[in-house]
């Protein structure tokens, strides 16, 4: 873990000793900021799945649409045209691979603020026992972390995207 998101946690103005009459209610208060913290970790995980439902959502619309229309309407189509929609759905393929990353980047954050957390707690629960259980997900027969998988999905849609265009105009 990084001493610099250790160093940046701490409030080194607050410590055990400011609750001096009661060290019970330090300790409480750091669970109570760990749980509170490890919730929204979980809601940024939600938020996520709801965004990749709704960019795959799309994407299979699209897919279904273009399945729906006969390959004659499609062939005699301008490739201008074509090419404006190939334009606008390599975009949002674009932002939805971005926006699995961002997500992917912010959770691994989140995490390490976590394991920081459980350094004042008596188990280390996620950050050393079921994250190390899980072989830090470096091991695919072990664990294959969701993100891993989540952004080949707009990768494959992108490339997908491609080859129709490509059948389409030559």
């Amino acid at each position: 873990m990084s001493d610099g998101i250790r160093d940046a946690l701490w409030n080194v103005e607050l410590g055990p000793s400011s609750y001096a009459a009661d060290n019970e209610q330090y300790r409480q208060a750091v669970l109570e900021q760990y749980k509170l913290y490890v919730e929204m970790a979980d809601r940024v995980s939600a938020r996520r799945n709801l965004a990749n439902t709704f960019f795959l959502s799309l994407n299979s619309a699209v897919v279904a649409v273009v399945a729906a229309v006969s390959g004659r309407a499609l062939a005699s189509a301008s490739a201008w045209l074509l090419l404006a929609g190939l334009a606008i759905m390599l975009g949002q393929c674009v932002a939805w691979f971005v926006m699995v990353r961002s997500y992917r980047q912010l959770n691994a954050a989140k995490y390490a603020v976590i394991g920081a957390l459980e350094e004042r707690l008596p188990a280390f629960a996620y950050s050393r026992a079921e994250w190390g259980a899980l072989r830090q997900g470096r091991d695919w027969r072990t664990y294959l972390p969701l993100t891993h998988v989540e952004q080949w999905v707009p990768v494959l849609f992108c490339f997908s995207y491609l080859l129709g265009f490509c059948a389409l105009v030559l």
